[in-house]
């Protein structure tokens, strides 16, 4: 079989990132590099820093990926699109002018015949209480449909601006680093959820922007995807192997 990528959390368009235009030319050129060998792509989630559609507007900016996973779709490679917590607004636009398939909540799914958990990764076992507050307000259809009564202009401004600020409250705009088997909620969400659920082969996450390849048990194995602001790295099914990779302009290194 061709192979099968995952990648997440590139958050294009965010006014917190110097090099915006460079950092989509290098996500377009790794996805024309691999749209010959790839049966499908699993985007998992925050590819853009804030998104928000209108029933008549769409927000501005983004052509080469927009093109580019168009392309790829008319070619006949499947790519599956996960909301996650700064681009969960999506009202079909993606869908009918992209043809990717959009999934607002997590996904178990066979590829090959092997069983992937695939999930943009927010409020997987976060105890942080005012984020699961905000992310019940982002997704409540009544403050959706109170948020698009906003004119875009000042609207995407309000976005952008909110995660340009959630970005920089970050030391050097990074993530926390890996926080240990015990203590990193995702793993920890994980190990629970393989209590009742242990046909699943591989767990497969975005969210944290940290590269994690983590084997629990003989079976089960869990990966964190990393970004596509500093770190470049997604992962490859084969059809046998799952593999973590980095894209380094032309090439890509294990």
């Amino acid at each position: 079989m061709k192979n099968v990528y995952f990648l997440s959390d590139a958050h294009l368009g965010s006014w917190a990132i110097q090099h915006q235009r460079t950092q989509e030319r290098r996500l377009v050129r790794f996805l024309d590099s691999i749209k010959e060998k790839a049966l499908a792509i699993y985007l998992l989630g925050d590819m853009f820093d804030f998104w928000n559609e209108y029933r008549y507007v769409v927000p501005k900016g983004y052509t080469r990926f927009l093109g580019k996973i168009s392309e790829l779709t008319d070619m006949g490679v499947e790519v599956h699109y996960f909301v996650g917590n700064h681009d969960l607004w999506t009202y079909g636009y993606l869908e009918r002018e992209c043809g990717v398939i959009v999934h607002r909540k997590p996904l178990t799914t066979e590829i090959g015949d092997k069983v992937f958990f695939l999930a943009h990764g927010d409020g997987l076992g976060d105890p942080d209480h005012r984020f699961k507050l905000l992310r019940k307000i982002f997704h409540n259809p009544t403050c959706q449909r109170l948020f698009n009564a906003i004119h875009p202009r000042w609207g995407m401004w309000l976005g952008l601006t909110w995660a340009k600020h959630s970005r920089l409250k970050r030391a050097d705009g990074k993530e926390t680093p890996y926080l240990g088997e015990d203590k990193e909620y995702l793993v920890l969400f994980t190990h629970e959820y393989m209590k009742t659920h242990a046909d699943v082969d591989y767990f497969i996450y975005g969210h944290r922007h940290i590269e994690l390849d983590l084997t629990l048990s003989r079976k089960a194995r869990m990966l964190v995807l990393g970004d596509w602001i500093w770190q470049f790295t997604y992962a490859v099914f084969d059809g046998e192997h799952m593999f973590m990779e980095q894209y380094i302009e032309g090439e890509s290194k294990p």
